[in-house]
């Protein structure tokens, strides 16, 4: 299992925001968690790994939407 350091991950990242890329990747894995796990062997990686090396590796684009405040 590789392990990926803060650096590691904003690298490949268009900002160099070592949180930014943390909250991105946990939020991908909570999108991988929805999806039914049909076939499964048992032998997967963990969703926050998978997230993590995808998101390196740039299989993902996002977007940082500005927030909307009350008026």
């Amino acid at each position: 299992m590789r392990v990926f350091t803060p650096g590691d991950i904003t690298e490949q990242q268009q900002s160099q925001n070592k949180y930014l890329g943390v909250l991105v990747a946990a939020k991908y894995a909570r999108v991988l968690n929805e999806f039914p796990k049909m076939g499964s062997t048992g032998k997967e990686k963990k969703l926050t790994t998978r997230a993590l090396e995808d998101l390196h590796g740039k299989d993902f684009d996002y977007r940082v939407m500005p927030r909307r405040r009350p008026d």
